[in-house]
């Protein structure tokens, strides 16, 4: 392997999309083959994703990519992001350093470079790529303020006795910019992926980035229909400051979600105070996936109680939470306009959800089920009871409605 060989290599690896890790991974390899003593290599980038602040991987020679790391935003001051040298390097306007590790510490030094002298260590060179017009902005040799953009952050790391030789210089200088070119090619798509699925939903994110959802497309998926929403919500919204109503909203959308994901439901659609999530039934027996979509909801409850006493304490009220759960088959994809997109969720049986849940204040309930579910739930039957037949706002005949018994 030689330098031109390795560019040649970056080049093909950004093109053709390889795993972030396995990019990290080939490339550290590589670099140790043209003959740069590289025994350790820091990626870290930051993220667009409206949870996710940064993520991180450190590459070691004997263990390779095995280091992770991910920041929420919540974690912005955390000391080791807060005393990582690149944030310094971020404040100072330097877009690349260089430590020799031989020389003593000095006061008020990253507690990284104590970590990388002890592990035998001798050199140190960071860098920071930005990505274009999402990226930093360099002015001269310096670089300017990084905040909410998009931008690479590396470091290398050589045992070799006196460091970095020049030849090692050379090389880092010449492929490190095509490994910066190769990770945005790769992030820039996963990052688009990871919006996508935060808004839309990890099956339908996927649907929707590989192009199999245009406009006017839908997709159909039999399922279970979770159908959720906040009662008596309207009055808090009237009364509540902004940030405190959005704050007991997403409190409130976290007790609801939680549950269905840890059971392998997905949530297609949130509908201002409630929310619409399937259990898709082609994977698995119907009545495991019945029982599934069951437990999920009897938890959200819970965790609502749990959230309504916690809330209680400091004297503050908490709107009820109402649950339908049908079985049938839901369709998705994108309509609107060729200027505009909206992520739809149509199909009679979420008409057929939404209305059951209607019910759920008049029959004096909090989770009601549809006589498709429980037909469907064989395992679970014996744990509903019925609450007789009950007509649905546009549907020609009546139905049975379940609840939980206590």
């Amino acid at each position: 392997m030689t330098p031109s060989g390795l560019a040649e290599w970056l080049v093909e690896a950004g093109l053709g999309n390889l795993p972030l890790e396995e990019l990290i991974d080939g490339f550290a390899r590589r670099l140790n083959q043209v003959g740069v003593a590289a025994p350790r290599l820091f990626v870290g980038m930051n993220t667009l994703h409206p949870l996710v602040r940064a993520h991180s991987v450190i590459w070691d020679r004997a263990t390779g990519p095995a280091t992770r790391f991910e920041f929420q935003h919540a974690d912005a001051d955390a000391p080791i992001l807060v005393r990582s040298p690149f944030v310094a390097m971020m404040r100072e306007g330097i877009a690349e350093r260089r430590l020799d590790l031989a020389i003593p510490a000095v006061e008020g030094e990253a507690p990284l470079f104590a970590e990388l002298r002890e592990a035998g260590m001798t050199d140190w060179l960071g860098r920071i790529f930005p990505f274009g017009e999402l990226g930093f902005q360099i002015q001269g040799s310096t670089l300017a303020n990084a905040g909410g953009r998009l931008g690479l952050a590396c470091s290398i790391s050589t045992d070799r006795p006196g460091g970095f030789a020049a030849p090692d210089i050379g090389t880092l200088a010449a492929v490190l910019p095509l490994f910066a070119l190769a990770v945005k090619a790769i992030t820039l798509r996963t990052i688009g992926q990871g919006l996508l699925a935060a808004y839309l939903g990890t099956d339908p994110a996927a649907r929707v980035f590989s192009g199999t959802l245009q406009r006017g497309e839908l997709q159909g998926v039999e399922a279970v229909l979770f159908y959720a929403d906040l009662r008596g919500f309207t009055e808090f919204a009237d009364r509540l400051p902004p940030n405190e109503l959005i704050g007991l909203l997403d409190d409130c959308f976290d007790c609801m979600v939680r549950p269905v994901m840890r059971r392998g439901g997905e949530v297609l659609k949130f509908l201002g105070d409630g929310l619409l999530a399937v259990f898709s039934l082609e994977q698995r027996r119907r009545d495991e996936i019945c029982a599934l979509a069951l437990t999920a909801a009897s938890e959200a409850l819970d965790l609502m109680d749990l959230l309504a006493e916690e809330r209680r304490k400091a004297g503050q009220a908490t709107p009820g939470l109402d649950i339908a759960l049908h079985v049938g088959k839901v369709l998705y994809g994108n309509v609107g306009t060729d200027a505009r997109l909206d992520f739809t969720v149509i199909g009679p049986a979420v008409n057929e959800a939404a209305r059951i849940e209607v019910l759920c204040k008049e029959l004096g309930q909090n989770l009601l089920v549809s006589q498709a579910f429980a037909a469907a739930a064989e395992s679970s039957r014996e744990h509903l009871v019925s609450l007789g037949r009950h007509r649905l706002r546009g549907v020609r005949e009546e139905t049975e409605l379940f609840t939980l018994a206590t």
